[in-house]
């Protein structure tokens, strides 16, 4: 616990020059790639490939960007990530497998 009973939250990662950077990419990316071609709002930039921070070049890569509905970025993708694959089918009954 912090002072005056709060709890003290440790430093993002995601700050304020990346807060601007997610902005300026879900304005020209608004919607969820893994829902399209059904129109879901993006709003998270979600990072393809995984990074090792600040200092590597694939946190500030656009390319390694996608826009991501929060129920894709917390399941699909988490999926993907961790097992390699995903359950299930898009909207166009295709299996779901990591984009390359």
């Amino acid at each position: 616990m912090g002072d005056h009973g709060t709890v003290k939250e440790r430093p993002s990662l995601y700050g304020r020059r990346w807060r601007k950077h997610r902005i300026a990419h879900l304005r020209a990316h608004p919607l969820c790639v893994m829902c399209l071609p059904r129109p879901v709002a993006a709003t998270v930039v979600d990072h393809i490939k995984r990074h090792e921070g600040h200092g590597d070049p694939l946190f500030w890569d656009p390319g390694n960007w996608q826009s991501l509905c929060k129920p894709c970025h917390d399941s699909t993708k988490q999926q993907q990530d961790n097992k390699g694959f995903a359950r299930g089918h898009d909207v166009l009954g295709l299996p779901l497998y990591p984009k390359k």
